[in-house]
């Protein structure tokens, strides 16, 4: 199989003057860095500010004081080690804590610090708890990346839920479509994996990250291709982030390239408020009328992504915002509220649910998790 290279120390990237990595050092020492010799190929390198590059490149920006670990409180949903059980028919299956790529942006920048233990290499314990629970359907093998195991481990984890006569869908989390499709396309075992387990009704769903339309490259229409010849549906959920893709023509090329290779436009997130992020994050309304007008340059294909924000309460759907006013409903909802609609004042600078005044009517607390450096 075709190897990539990855890079783990800033100090080695060879594209970048001596000066520059020295000031990236300090980011990298508080944010882990990896990428790969393929993905550093698609930027350019003339372009300080190139998308690509500042998807995975440390930027100064990421110590500015900001946000919190976990903006989701994921952590309250852990119900046994290694799995989240949030709403009633979605568990989550933490197995990783390695990623193909540290895009600068994660929301979970926690699981790569050194104390983190929320990724278990044993998944005994959240296979049980599934098995139990006969209200699960659907569970999501996430991390990290779920397709940074190796294709035995994940073929033993995809056997085990498949035992489980319940569960109907198994989804993979993962950036490697994009970021290593050389892993996917040239990986027969793997393919092999999900031609036995997705069937006509018991799916494989994999659930790729793609950010911007240049990292749709060949080798990435291959790696859907692949996914699509083996049995798997590929669907797509992007962050809205400044300086990558906070631009209606750009958002709009993407939900034409996905569409066209077949990959669904599932959400546009809105950044969470996590440590380091502060340079990626946008005004909620601003954003509302980025997705808008990017909509309007695509066919209805394109148009079914959902804007949304995945909040300590439950994922909220952005419907509209309008003359100083939000229009919200909980399209999933841990207190079960699911299509609660909610109008709030959107003062001009609000970038999260918590920011809209009276939000904190509709959750059951105030989730501040503290940073810790």
């Amino acid at each position: 199989m075709q190897k990539v290279k990855y890079i783990t120390d800033v100090t080695k990237l060879e594209q970048l003057p001596t000066h520059e990595i020295a000031q990236l050092k300090k980011v990298a020492d508080r944010f882990d860095f990896r990428v790969n010799d393929y993905y550093l190929s698609l930027i350019d390198w003339e372009d300080p500010h190139d998308p690509i590059r500042r998807l995975v490149i440390p930027g100064e920006g990421e110590l500015l004081e900001y946000g919190c670990w976990d903006a989701s409180d994921e952590e309250s949903n852990y119900t046994v080690p290694g799995c989240q059980h949030k709403y009633g028919t979605t568990a989550l299956l933490v197995v990783s804590e390695i990623c193909g790529a540290y895009c600068r942006y994660c929301f979970r920048k926690r699981l790569f610090r050194g104390e983190a233990q929320e990724a278990q290499t044993d998944v005994s314990a959240g296979i049980r708890y599934i098995a139990a629970h006969p209200e699960i359907n659907n569970v999501l093998l996430t991390g990290g990346d779920s397709l940074m195991l190796s294709t035995p481990k994940l073929r033993s984890i995809i056997e085990q839920l498949r035992a489980i006569d319940h569960v109907r869908i198994i989804r993979l989390g993962s950036k490697l479509p994009v970021f290593n499709p050389m892993r996917i396309y040239l990986d027969d075992a793997l393919l092999e994996t999900i031609r036995t387990y997705s069937t006509a009704d018991k799916r494989i769903y994999v659930m790729a990250h793609i950010d911007h339309p240049r990292e749709i490259t060949p080798q990435a229409r291959q790696a859907f291709t692949a996914l699509h010849e083996a049995g798997a549906i590929v669907v797509n959920q992007t962050p809205v982030l400044k300086g990558i893709n906070d631009d209606p023509r750009v958002l709009g090329e993407l939900l034409d390239q996905l569409s066209w290779a077949g990959v669904t436009p599932y959400y546009f997130f809105i950044n969470r408020p996590i440590a380091g992020n502060r340079d990626f994050a946008l005004p909620l309304a601003q954003v509302y009328r980025i997705v808008e007008e990017a909509k309007a340059r695509t066919s209805g294909l394109g148009k079914r992504v959902r804007l949304s924000m995945s909040h300590a309460s439950g994922k909220i759907e952005i419907l509209a915002i309008e003359d100083g006013k939000a229009y919200l409903k909980y399209h999933q909802s841990k207190a079960g509220e699911y299509g609660k609609f909610m109008i709030l004042d959107c003062p001009p600078d609000a970038e999260w649910f918590d920011d809209l005044p009276g939000s904190e009517k509709y959750t059951s607390r105030g989730i501040k998790v503290p940073l810790h450096s």
